[in-house]
């Protein structure tokens, strides 16, 4: 009786490529990665507020050449003029990364990024140093007013 032969285990992502190829090719991108890549070919000041959405490409038209595509950019609201001003600057990256001019124009979309940086948690103070700023703030009578420059105090004395 003869042994199995060893077993090799596939990447996932080489099991999924197929399911990740469809999604990707319906948003109009050729290939996933400009946006598994984005940070690297927009730079990391242009990727933590904006991320490619789509890529809309015009109806060809027979006998012409074919036309430049636009790419559509999720950005985050008050930033997307900042993301507008730098758009020659995004073209250049995403043309250098394809190889040729495949993007004609870029297309805001204010809206908020699908991932997001994980934020800090905000440290509360310790009960001792909220209790003596407390003790310092009787002449206020708002008890919520006193609760809140006292949580202040602690922080700015903890800092």
């Amino acid at each position: 009786m003869s042994k199995p032969g060893p077993l090799f285990a596939k990447p996932l992502s080489a099991l999924l490529a197929g399911v990740f190829s469809d999604a990707f090719a319906k948003q109009g991108f050729a290939s996933r990665e400009l946006v598994t890549r984005w940070a690297e070919i927009a730079g990391e000041d242009i990727a933590a507020y904006a991320e490619p959405l789509k890529i809309q490409w015009p109806r060809p038209v027979e006998g012409q050449p074919q036309e430049p595509a636009t790419l559509i950019l999720r950005v985050e609201g008050p930033r997307a003029l900042e993301i507008q001003h730098s758009s020659t600057v995004i073209l250049e990256r995403v043309n250098r990364f394809f190889g040729w001019s495949a993007i004609g124009k870029i297309a805001l979309r204010q809206a908020p990024l699908s991932r997001r940086a994980e934020r800090k948690a905000i440290r509360t103070p310790d009960a001792a140093a909220l209790a003596k700023e407390t003790e310092k703030l009787g002449a206020v009578d708002d008890s919520g007013l006193r609760a809140a420059l006292a949580r202040l105090g602690a922080t700015i004395k903890r800092n």
